[in-house]
């Protein structure tokens, strides 16, 4: 049942932010068509100083998930509700503190933006980012149910309600955007879609667990303990989490201007699609996880590890050759060479993709074991490492500068804190065990991205001035080398086989 919930939630994932993706593309080509780069890079600049008021939220929503788990599966339904009443509190009380953090941030406003932009609407700059302090706020009302569902392993429901209204939120946009050029319209459209999404989910729980209705118990002592343990570690994480991906665009803004934000802004898109692809795969495999935990042994749980971290390589390997090889023949097509940023800035965000990516699958076990308190101060040293790193390479390297830091900062986590806190609770196993899989898989996948980008290099003087062709001989070469290379090596490998049996297994149901 795991597996199988596991491969519906993973394959709804995906579908739907395909569909996610390509609506992005279509949305941010309107945008920068008809509002221009300026105001894309303060359309990013925005989003980033925002998920900052994400701080608020203080881990409350992953601690309880992690709770939710055993309860689930003894479907203890009086302490499912007990919890999911807890949470309905909190978020009330996180959606107030958003909006008044939010406002009382807007007086600094002009210290992060640099732009020759002469607004027209009333209130100018201050009003757009009230917009967007009003969606970050209304994001937390109705907005806690869907952990319930997260919870019990149902994903996909979240993910196909999500589509929908994303759909149709991008129509709208782009027919207010045509008829209006009106950037103010444009957000009001945003927020009333994520307030409906919310609302939709809310109905969906409601009718699907009957048993939340009615007056809750008061939660127990030891469960309000056990949250608040994990809340007061995921703090930190919150913090430090924002301060590594969410500075880039203010750093950027502040010292090199809002118009290079906009230039990064496409490049973050499809990067970010991507990731965002992905980290609804394997969310999508931490309430099965979490079953697992609460069930299983340490070897078995293991074993599944293995199993995750080989998808998780794979992923993000071929991602990473793909990325390399197809942005520039992408970006030229899609909006003129003059939105190019240099290969080294391309080749650092490609490297800080992957080493990001590559959390994923030790992540997903981290937290689903509600491992949040032990490594709590892990981020705050990373976030310190890379606010420092990034400002002194920006004065040197400019943007190439900015994203270095964030590699620096990066390396604490992924060659210290997962490794030591993961293994050692989860499995019992030394941390040996982490680098042999993790270097294996580095090694391979520079071999498999060098022998995508060196086939792409002898065919290249080949193709002429077409930018058409270009891209497609990129995409073809980007979806062959570095599988067959991964291929090559690992054919004959119990991970390799394991989801080759589940593909073959899905082809005959058919």
């Amino acid at each position: 049942m795991r597996t199988e919930n596991s491969v519906k939630n993973s394959i709804a994932a995906v579908i739907s932010n395909v569909f996610i993706m390509v609506l992005g593309f279509a949305i941010q080509t309107v945008f920068l068509k008809i509002l221009g780069e300026e105001y894309l890079g303060i359309n990013g600049l925005f989003n980033n100083i925002i998920s900052m008021l994400a701080i608020v939220e203080l881990g409350i929503g992953p601690a309880i998930v992690s709770n939710l788990y055993k309860p689930l599966a003894e479907n203890d339904q009086n302490k499912i509700k007990t919890l999911m009443a807890y949470y309905r509190k909190s978020y009330n009380l996180i959606g107030v503190l958003v909006l008044v953090v939010g406002v009382a941030l807007m007086p600094f406003l002009k210290f992060f933006v640099k732009t020759t932009i002469n607004f027209t609407n009333p209130g100018g700059i201050h009003l757009i980012f009230l917009l967007f302090i009003f969606d970050a706020a209304f994001s937390y009302f109705y907005s806690y149910k869907r952990s319930l569902i997260q919870a019990d392993q149902k994903n996909r429901i979240i993910n196909i309600v999500h589509l929908i209204c994303y759909f149709l939120m991008i129509v709208f946009q782009a027919i207010i955007l045509f008829i209006t050029k009106n950037y103010i319209l444009f957000l009001i459209i945003k927020i009333f879609f994520r307030v409906s999404e919310n609302v939709i989910l809310s109905a969906i729980v409601d009718r699907g667990y009957k048993y939340l209705k009615g007056k809750a118990d008061k939660i127990k002592k030891e469960d309000k303990d056990n949250i608040f343990t994990k809340v007061k570690g995921l703090i930190y994480h919150k913090v430090g989490g924002y301060i590594v991906l969410g500075t880039d665009n203010i750093i950027i803004s502040s010292f090199l201007g809002v118009g290079l934000v906009g230039l990064y802004s496409n490049y973050y898109l499809i990067i970010n699609s991507l990731y965002t692809l992905y980290c609804q795969i394997f969310a999508s495999l931490t309430a099965s996880v979490g079953n697992l935990i609460v069930t299983e042994t340490k070897e078995a749980n293991f074993k599944v590890y293995k199993k995750v971290m080989f998808l998780n390589f794979w992923i993000y390997g071929f991602s990473s050759a793909a990325i390399y090889c197809m942005m520039e023949p992408f970006v030229t097509l899609w909006l003129g060479e003059k939105f190019l940023l240099s290969s080294p800035v391309l080749a650092i965000l490609v490297i800080n993709f992957y080493m990001l990516g590559m959390r994923s699958g030790i992540g997903t076990f981290k937290d689903a074991a509600g491992i949040f308190h032990e490594d709590r101060f892990i981020p705050i040293l990373e976030s310190v490492i890379n606010i420092v790193a990034s400002l002194v390479f920006v004065k040197y390297l400019g943007m190439f500068g900015v994203f270095l830091g964030t590699f620096v900062s990066s390396l604490i986590v992924v060659f210290y804190s997962l490794p030591k806190f993961v293994f050692k609770k989860v499995f019992d196993k030394p941390v040996f065990e982490y680098f042999k899989l993790y270097f294996k898989y580095a090694f391979i996948t520079v071999l498999g991205v060098v022998a995508t980008w060196g086939a792409k290099s002898l065919l290249t003087p080949l193709l002429g001035q077409s930018a058409i062709l270009a891209l497609l001989v990129a995409v073809v070469l980007s979806a062959i080398v570095p599988n067959l290379v991964f291929i090559l090596f690992f054919r004959n490998s119990e991970e390799f086989k394991y989801y080759v049996q589940i593909a073959l297994s899905k082809v005959k149901r058919k």
